[in-house]
């Protein structure tokens, strides 16, 4: 049987051992692909996606460290040795003064329109706008040349009936001495008398006239009716001016001293009665707006005597000697009046003292550096000091800063505020700007979950 015949198979000297293997590997070229494909996944996997790992499981690591790491770590946010440092002050005894606060306005004590008393042409003025003016004193000039001829009507006037009146009166002595001889009959010498009276009293009515007329003419120079500053001038040189004019010529306000007007609730009053009916004089502090800067010193003068039913307030009037003028009429500023002291109180920071669902409490520095709780009850406060009615004594330590990290019988570090070495340090508040002014203790909010219900009141 025949077979095809196979084409010769070239052995010449081009040919090379292995030619067919690398036509096989060229045929699955494929699988090298693959391996380039995986070589560059993980490339991309060592130098990409283990340091964003790295930094996302951060947590992780440190979870699996040593237990010891997570405690210097603690420890480094707490203080050496998980002691917290912690900002205290020690409780002193000092005397606290109870004050009332109110909004008031500053009142002049007087307050007077520069009127004309008569009517006329303005001719002068002799004040400058703002100046201070003494009671008397000149400030404008009217035309006074109407009243100058009234004046001299008036005093020809009184001479003529005057003139009458003499003659009236020799003639009456004649009478009298002839119906003494009886010459004459009795009736001429009373009607002589009456004659005279007549005439003194037409003499007297021309008097008053003649006073009058000089009066009108005084009256054409306007002084000044009280001392104080004038304010802006209301008519300008030329201008007729009347009486009833209703700005006048300008405002003179007295400005030494000044009061001023304010409010208190009702429920203070028995307390301002008794220091009133006792005799005290009770100061009384003028301060800004922003209760900043204290403005000026003075007393209660009085205390309305009735109470306003709609706000439930009674106003009081207190003076300012004001030397310095720094009280401005109609000026709003706030009042802070001294009702009493309370002597020899416990007296701590207000910062100390913190609210609780079972009331006010402060955290108390033992000898051994360790706090506990407990619980207080206060008095009237003064600045950033308020009074202990019960629950700390002098000379015990408090905790002012660093409350919210406390819990009982924590290890802390005491920083005494007010020594030199206080970072914290800062001066002291005026009178009137603690909220608890008024007796009603600190109005601090702070919530203190982990102050125990059951902690006994010193």
């Amino acid at each position: 049987m025949n077979t095809p015949s196979q084409p010769p198979v070239d052995t010449g000297p081009l040919a090379e051992p292995g030619a067919g293997r690398r036509a096989g590997w060229g045929s699955g070229g494929w699988l090298w692909g693959l391996l380039a494909l995986l070589l560059a996944a993980g490339a991309w996997y060592l130098f990409w996606k283990r340091p964003v790992q790295a930094v996302r499981g951060a947590p992780t690591a440190a979870a699996s460290a040593p237990a010891g790491a997570g405690a210097a770590q603690s420890r480094r946010f707490s203080g050496a040795n998980g002691v917290l440092p912690v900002g205290v002050a020690v409780a002193k005894t000092a005397d606290i003064g109870v004050y009332l606060d109110g909004l008031g306005a500053v009142t002049p004590v007087a307050t007077a329109v520069v009127h004309a008393r008569v009517s006329g042409n303005l001719i002068k003025l002799h004040f400058t706008e703002g100046q201070m003016v003494r009671a008397g004193q000149l400030l404008a000039e009217l035309d006074p040349r109407p009243y100058q001829v009234a004046v001299t009507q008036a005093q020809g006037q009184l001479a003529r009936d005057t003139a009458l009146l003499n003659g009236a009166r020799v003639d009456l002595k004649r009478y009298r001495l002839l119906v003494e001889q009886d010459s004459i009959q009795t009736q001429q010498l009373d009607t002589q008398t009456a004659l005279v009276k007549q005439y003194e009293g037409t003499v007297m009515d021309d008097q008053g006239g003649l006073d009058n007329a000089r009066l009108q003419l005084l009256y054409s120079k306007v002084t000044a009716p009280i001392g104080g500053r004038i304010g802006l001038r209301q008519v300008d040189l030329g201008n007729v001016v009347q009486p009833g004019d209703t700005n006048g010529i300008a405002t003179i306000t007295q400005l030494q001293p000044m009061t001023v007007v304010f409010s208190l609730p009702e429920d203070s009053i028995p307390a301002i009665q008794q220091q009133l009916h006792g005799g005290a004089r009770l100061v009384t502090e003028a301060w800004d707006r922003n209760q900043t800067n204290k403005l000026a010193t003075g007393t209660l003068l009085t205390m309305d005597n009735q109470v306003n039913s709609s706000t439930g307030t009674v106003q009081l009037k207190a003076q300012f000697p004001n030397t310095d003028e720094v009280l401005f009429p109609q000026q709003f500023v706030n009042i802070h009046m001294l009702l009493k002291v309370v002597r020899g109180a416990t007296a701590i920071p207000s910062a100390a003292i913190q609210r609780s669902a079972t009331g006010l409490f402060v955290y108390v520095v033992k000898a051994d550096h360790t706090v506990t709780v407990r619980n207080v009850t206060t008095g009237p406060a003064q600045g950033d000091l308020t009074a202990i009615d019960s629950g700390v004594a002098p000379g015990e330590t408090v905790v002012v800063d660093g409350i919210d990290k406390l819990r009982e019988g924590a290890k802390v570090e005491p920083v005494v505020r007010g020594a030199p070495n206080d970072p914290a340090l800062q001066s002291v508040q005026p009178p009137g700007r603690s909220a608890g002014r008024n007796g009603h203790g600190p109005t601090s909010t702070a919530s203190a979950p982990h102050a125990p219900a059951a902690s006994a009141a010193r």
